[in-house]
Formats: structure tokens, C-alpha cells, sequence
């Protein structure tokens, strides 16, 4: 018999706040945590404006020590580590004693690329008869799996351990391993996540390809406009979420907190076939991904209430609301209410659908929608579909028992993952 999955804990790295309390208040008020980068304007940027967390020295020495932080130089190790202990903290626990391991807990960690800025401080000033020079820091700090190696370790987590990276999917579809692994009765509990670096060695290639706005830099916070009518492009940002999947039965046991039930979901492909690509999503794949994760769930397109979108203020925002009134077979007053994340955070790239994820989680358990900023000028096809009254632009209190969240990645990859209230 599978296995009732719970999240009994959440950590987040965000632009717009560093941790589970200033996400939240963030969230609500429609804060936005996007500034201007002089970097980014000295090396001649289009997009010259990106969304950064806020980590302090202090913070940093809370979480590692001189050892750990001596050659460090990887920001999506560093996220990914204080969100991954914080949600592990909020579930309950302590990080384990160097004599402990935990063979019940597991860890599927995602990410795009990790440490890009260490790999060019590196090589920065070497030739390649220097290479043995590189140093000893840099291999766990630039492999792709240097995240979960560092969090794992940090834990002591004895069960599966490893990373996934799947593009902007790449945090959904970790938490959907993840729930995978409990229901099957392979682990108790999974941490679950991913993260994404900061800084133009990231962010060059996008503003290469003309997909970020190029009109805010002025005014950054107006920026990132999804489902706008005058978007242009999205917005960079980074961070980290993270979630505790466990068992209910783990969860019941210890008495722990329960911020939702994880109902099921799927993860697919377009195939990058029938308008799909591999910056372009196939919109049957999406669709079917939707009804599936839907159907894996146990419930029906009418039982979704809220959804917490991927919409990355680019020109397939339309095409992404039409894929969902396909899937759901609703429109207009029948649509469930809708937000963009991103809107205040930008395009965390990897880490977007875990801080998503979190983001979801966090609207389902205190019961609001949080606000779609810089959305006043609604597209004209979107406003065609569902009309402006499921996309709120100010905190809506709502009593609600189901959020879906999705996400589409390059590749055309996708994930969509159904979120429930719990009641005891």
C-alpha cells in the first residue's frame, strides 16, 4: 500500500527574503526583491537588474565554519546549505553529531550549474601547464552534485543522496523523486530542493539570447511582469528552497508539524516535437502533464482552487494560461485563481520551482493568495482566456484546500505536483 507523503518542513533563500518568516511577509505585502547590479551595467548587460539574496558574513558563519567558508566561492551551495538545515530544523530536528547517521533520511537536491565563479577564480589566472593548480577546493565546489554532498554531510543522511538538474523543472521534479522514494516505503523522510547560483557568469548566456527585459533598469522592481501586457522579458534571480517530505505515518509519530500532504503529480517531456523545442514547450506534453498529475492525485480539475504558475514574463505566458484552461476545461470565472512568483523574485533558473514549491506551500498553510505585482496591464489574449478576476493583484484570504504548482523547463521538460490542506 503506498504511503501518505506530508512536508513537515521548509527552508528558503529568496531575493525577497532569507528565511520561512520574511518569505512569508514578503509574499503577502507583494514585495519585491529585485535591484539594480552595477556589475551587470559595467559589463555592458541589456538586463542590467536581478533578484539576490540578502547573506550576510554573520549569517554565513551560523551555518559553516572557517574551514568550510576558507576558498568558498559557490552561492548556490551556499543557499542551498542554509535553506536545506533551516527546513531540516523547522521539521523538528538537529543537525546530527559527527558519530550519527540517519538511514531513514534521504536527499535529492537539485541544480543547474554550481560554481561557475569558483571555476573562473580558479583557472583565472592559469595556464594550462598550471593546471594541478587549481586547488583542493574546487572540485566539490564545481561538481554538480557538490550541493547534495555538502547538505548530506552537514545531516549526516544515510539514505539515497544526490542531485538532479532538469532546468527550470529541476526543484519540482526533486520533489516529486522525493515523494516517489516515501510512497514506496524506501525512505521516511527526504529533503528535497534545489538552488541556483547568482552572477553574470549565469546570467550572460540568457542575456545573450535577448530573453531579459532590457526596459527596467531604472526602476527595477517594476521588472519582472508576468502576464503583463507590456512584459518583455524575464528577470534573474537565485536562491534557495527547500521542503521535509515524511511519511504521515513518520510525521504522526513524532507529532511533528504538517504544513501540507504532497498528493502526487507527474514529470514528462515534449520531445521537443510538435512546436516543441528546446527553449519551447510542446503544449500537449504540458497539457497532458497537468490532467495527469491531476489524475495521479486522486482528485479532478475542479477540485484546484489556486495555481502558483511557472509564467516567467516572456511571450509564452498566454500560451501557458491556454494550456492550463485545456487541461482543467475551465475559463474565466471558473478558473482557479493564479500568481507568479516570479514577479517578485525574478527567474530563479533552477531554484525557481522549489522556491515556488515552498512559496505554494507557505499560501496553502496560512490560507492566502499572495499578489501578482506589475500585472495591472493584463495581456490581452490572457484577459481573452480567464478574464482579470482569477489573477489578484493584492493578498486575497482564502479558504482553500488545493494549490497545483507547475513548472516548464528548457528542454522541454515539465512538472506539475498537487498540493492539499491537511486536517487532523
Amino acid at each position: 500500500m503506498k504511503k501518505r507523503v506530508v512536508i513537515t518542513g521548509l527552508g528558503v533563500v529568496a531575493p525577497n527574503g532569507v528565511g520561512v518568516k520574511d518569505f512569508t511577509q514578503a509574499l503577502k505585502l507583494g514585495k519585491s526583491g529585485i535591484t539594480f547590479h552595477k556589475e551587470l551595467k559595467d559589463l555592458n548587460f541589456s538586463c542590467q537588474i536581478g533578484g539576490i539574496p540578502n547573506i550576510s558574513e554573520d549569517l554565513k558563519s551560523q551555518y559553516f565554519t572557517d574551514l568550510q567558508l576558507r576558498g568558498f566561492n559557490s552561492s548556490g551551495i551556499l543557499y542551498g546549505c542554509i535553506a536545506g538545515i533551516d527546513a531540516w530544523k523547522d521539521a523538528g530536528f538537529e543537525k546530527n553529531t559527527e558519530s550519527q547517521l540517519d538511514y531513514d533520511t534521504g536527499l535529492i537536491f537539485g541544480t543547474g550549474t554550481s560554481g561557475v565563479e569558483k571555476f573562473r577564480e580558479a583557472i583565472y589566472k592559469l595556464d594550462d601547464n598550471q593546471v594541478k593548480r587549481l586547488g583542493s577546493t574546487v572540485v566539490v565546489q564545481t561538481m554538480a552534485s557538490g550541493i547534495s554532498a555538502y547538505l548530506g554531510g552537514m545531516l549526516g543522511l544515510g539514505n539515497q543522496v544526490t542531485t538532479n538538474s532538469s532546468a527550470c523543472t529541476t526543484g519540482t521534479e526533486a520533489l516529486l523523486m522525493g515523494f516517489d522514494r516515501i510512497q514506496a516505503g524506501k525512505a521516511k523522510r527526504m529533503l528535497v530542493g534545489s538552488c541556483s547560483d547568482h552572477g553574470p557568469y549565469i546570467w550572460g548566456g540568457f542575456d545573450a539570447m535577448r530573453v531579459m527585459t532590457y526596459k527596467h533598469n531604472e526602476n527595477p522592481e517594476q521588472g519582472s511582469r508576468p502576464m503583463s501586457a507590456s512584459a518583455s522579458g524575464f528577470v534573474p534571480g537565485s536562491g534557495a528552497g527547500v521542503l521535509v517530505l515524511e511519511s504521515l505515518e513518520s510525521a504522526l509519530d513524532r507529532k511533528a508539524t504538517i504544513y501540507a500532504e504532497v498528493l502526487g503529480g507527474e514529470v514528462n517531456s515534449g520531445g521537443q516535437r510538435q512546436g516543441g523545442t528546446l527553449t519551447a514547450p510542446n503544449a500537449e506534453a504540458v497539457q497532458r502533464c497537468i490532467k495527469k498529475a491531476i489524475e495521479n492525485s486522486g482528485i479532478e480539475a475542479n477540485d484546484v482552487e489556486v495555481i502558483n504558475g511557472h509564467l516567467t514574463a516572456t511571450t509564452k505566458d498566454a500560451l501557458e494560461i491556454e494550456n492550463w484552461t485545456k487541461a482543467l476545461k475551465r475559463k474565466r470565472k471558473d478558473f482557479p485563481y493564479i500568481n507568479s512568483t516570479k514577479s517578485t523574485i525574478g527567474h530563479c533558473l533552477a531554484a525557481a520551482g522549489a522556491i515556488e514549491c515552498v512559496a505554494s506551500v507557505i499560501q496553502l498553510k496560512n490560507q492566502f493568495v499572495a499578489p501578482n505585482v506589475n500585472c495591472e496591464d493584463l495581456h490581452p489574449d490572457i484577459e481573452n482566456l480567464i478574464g482579470s478576476e482569477p489573477i489578484a493583484t493584492q493578498k486575497i484570504d482564502l479558504n482553500f484546500k488545493v494549490i497545483a504548482k507547475a513548472s516548464f523547463g528548457f528542454g522541454d521538460v515539465n512538472a506539475c505536483v498537487l498540493f492539499k490542506r491537511y486536517i487532523a
